[in-house]
Order: structure tokens, then sequence, then C-alpha cells
């Protein structure tokens, strides 16, 4: 059974449900896109469907329902319920969920001998979940209970030796969203979900403006897919914690494709560039001072700075004249340690720009900067048209309103393009000189 297909509640779907019947048709390659996910479906309510869902997908697989303390009593006793009379199902309440190595080794344990498990949100569950099988080999599918994006993406963020990583795993068989649950859940929870989701612009520029520079591999679909929604999400922000099931179906629309950004383009660049960077900055390097944030929460603010650090490249006259790459490894090294320094100026390594390759991107630049900036000025959007929304929402607009104090903010977007080998616009502004002076007035 498709979402188009489903035979009870009204679909919310819209292109998603293109996408699962395979009709969908990419206008870049001509071709249907094809999905690993089978089922993607968007309702009001799948009260009442669960087990027609999960039955097509799982069949004569015993299966584990998974859930923590609080996600069981959102949905997963519900679940747990609907699917008993499909036979072999048992339920496993995680009492202390954690997207850690450790973490995960645990799940594994605990889950063992179990064919199939179904992940009942949150973010962190879903992410072990979907780490725990692919290490195992088993199957999932997940009922989420949050409007993010991390659901249908086949990558799991884990830490794993101080760092969070993004580790390439499975897809899910079947990801199912009741709206009436999702509008149910914290509105801090939908406030960041749509905060995370906001980068699109920021990120696509990114990784555009890279695809322009050094010819790296750029893929439009997810951005063709994200348009369907943008302005109407951006337009009715500020109903996203009213209850209203069109805005948050909205919502929920976007972060799946988000999501499956990474099938799409066989990447995360589509949806995670330098704003992303930044956040993990925070969350690696806070320490104790960290304000207990979100991931979602954190990349609206660094969204917020990453589309004024890009207006202001793209909208001047002139193109910035690049020099060659300095990484300041004694700085690296009395901030973060000798260990993290190391890791640091090895990815900085990998995209550092060399005098001869300094002076063929200037002459480039200096030949044809409105050519050059035209398809990144269309893909960026102005910084008003996302901080109005994001007001509207009540999301975090500044470190200040995360709780981070403003020295360590202005450190870690400084700092930010050494985590990482991707080229974004922290790189071409640090190697521009202007990174400096930006940071001190915006940040």
């Amino acid at each position: 059974m498709t979402a188009a297909a489903s035979q009870h509640g009204k679909s919310y779907g819209g292109v998603i449900d293109e996408l699962v019947a395979g009709e969908w048709i990419d206008p870049q390659t001509k071709a249907p896109v094809q999905l690993p996910i089978e089922n993607i479906v968007i309702e009001a309510s799948l009260d009442g469907e669960e087990a027609d869902l999960i039955a097509p997908l799982h069949r004569g697989k015993s299966l584990l329902v998974v859930c923590d303390e609080i996600t069981r009593d959102v949905l997963g006793e519900r679940l747990f319920r609907a699917l008993k009379p499909l036979g072999q199902v048992e339920e496993f309440i995680w009492k202390k969920p954690r997207c850690s190595d450790e973490g995960v080794a645990e799940l594994m344990a605990e889950t063992r001998g179990h064919e199939a498990l179904i992940a009942v949100g949150s973010g962190t569950v879903s992410d072990s979940v979907k780490y725990a099988t692919f290490q195992d080999g088993r199957e999932y599918s997940v009922f989420p209970t949050s409007p993010m994006n991390a659901y249908t993406t086949p990558t799991a963020s884990v830490s794993s030796a101080g760092m969070k990583k993004s580790i390439t795993c499975h897809s899910a068989k079947g990801v199912f969203f009741d709206l009436e649950i999702l509008a149910g859940c914290p509105k801090r929870l939908i406030r960041a979900a749509f905060a995370d989701v906001v980068c699109r612009t920021t990120a696509q520029v990114d990784w555009l403006m890279s695809h322009l520079l050094f010819d790296t591999v750029y893929t439009p679909t997810p951005y063709t897919l994200l348009a369907y929604d943008e302005e109407g999400l951006l337009d009715h922000a500020g109903q996203l914690t009213s209850g209203s099931i069109d805005s948050l179906a909205m919502l929920t629309r976007i972060s799946t494709i988000m999501g499956l950004g990474t099938i799409f383009t066989g990447t995360t660049h589509s949806g995670s560039m330098a704003e992303h960077m930044i956040s993990h900055c925070i969350d690696m390097f806070a320490g104790p001072d960290h304000p207990g944030t979100s991931h979602g929460e954190q990349v609206g603010v660094t969204t917020l700075t990453l589309s004024a650090l890009q207006n202001q490249i793209l909208g001047a006259a002139s193109p910035p004249e690049i020099r060659p790459t300095e990484i300041p490894e004694a700085r690296l090294k009395q901030r973060y340690g000798s260990d993290m320094a190391a890791l640091m100026i090895e990815q900085t390594g990998k995209k550092a720009i060399d005098g001869a390759a300094a002076e063929r991107l200037n002459r480039r630049l200096a030949d044809d900067w409105d050519g050059f900036a035209a398809p990144l000025r269309e893909a960026m959007l102005p910084l008003a048209r996302l901080e109005g929304p994001m007001a509207a929402a009540g999301c975090q607009l500044n470190a200040a309103d995360l709780g981070l104090d403003p020295e360590f903010y202005r450190q870690i977007v400084s700092d930010g393009r050494f985590t990482r080998d991707r080229f974004t616009a922290l790189d071409l502004a640090d190697d521009s000189g202007l990174l400096s002076s930006f940071v001190s007035a915006h940040c």
C-alpha cells in the first residue's frame, strides 16, 4: 500500500506520494526517481491503520516496537497494541537512549532475536535503531513523533570518540507520519524542526558555489522538490505551533525531502554545509557550558549567520580577492588540543587553496563576477526572508537566544571551516580576508 492508496484518512503527502509511487519525473534526468523506502505516509491520523501499514513491509518477521519512556506514552503503547494481532510482536522501552557507539551497542544487545524493529520517534531512537539494524542486517520502520528530517535519511548522527559523525547506514522500509501526534509534540520541537530546514538556501549556495569553483558534483533534485512547499511554509510559519494540520503537513513534507536529499544525491551536502559545521562545533566544543539547545535550534541560528555572510559576499558589486589558504595551526592547537587540531588541519588541507589556484580563481571571478554570482543569487534568499518567518514561529535568532556566550560563538564561526573538507562561504570569506570583520560585525 502506497501513501496515495491509503485506505483511511486523507493523504497530506503531496509530491511525496508521487515519489513513493515512482511517478515523479526528475526534470534534470527525465526519469522517475526511485526510493529505497517502500512507503512514506503523511496523514492527519494513522490511528487504526498501523497494522495495515506494517504488515506488507515486514511480513512474517518477529517485530519489536522500540521507544523511550516519553515516546511510549505519546505513541508507542498505541502502536504496540495495534500491531499485536500480527503475531510475533514485543515491546522494548529504552530507558537511556543515546545515539553513540556505546548506546547503539547496548541497543543491539537488548533487541537481539527480533527480525525487524519498529522505532517510535524521536531522532535519537530512530537514528540508533537505524544504525543498529544496519550493523546486524535487520529491517526497520519508523513512526516519528516530531517533524524532523532524520527519519528519511539513510545516515545516522552518531557520537564517536568525542565527535559527531554522520554515518551512512540504510533506509527504513516505511516512514509513517501521524500529523495529530506531531501537532501534540512540544512546541519547541516543531520550532526546531522548522529552524533545521530553513538551511536549504545556505546549503544550496555553499554546495553550488563549490561546484562552480571546483567542479564538485552537484545535484539539484532535492531543491526542485523542496520548492513545492518552501514559499508556503515560510508564509505560514506563524501557524506551525497553533495546531494547523496544513502548516504542519508542509513542514513534514519539507523535512521528509530534506532527509531524502542524501538518497537523491549520494551525499549530505544538499542540506548540510557551513551552517551545520558551526552547529557541530557548538556540540563539540561548548563542553559544560553547552546551553542544552538542540541541533535544529542551533542550525536555525547558524543559518541566519551564513545567510548574512553569503548575502554580503554575493551582494557586492565586485568579487572577493582570494589568497592562498592559511591554516592557523598554533591557534587550533591552543583552543582545541593537539589531537583535535590535527584532525582539523587534515580536513582543511584537503580543500586548501594554493597560490596557483588562488590566481586562477581570481582571474575567473574578475572576468565574469556577475555571471558567476547569478545562479548563486537565484538560489539565495534575502536574510529578512528567513528572519521574519523564524521570528513568527518563535525560533531563536542569535547566539544570545541560544544561551551561548557571544565570544564563544564568534570563535566557532571563525573556526568552523576547519572541521570538514567541504568548501563553503566560510572558506571563501576567510581566504579573502573578510571573515574576521564579518564575525566582529555580525556575531
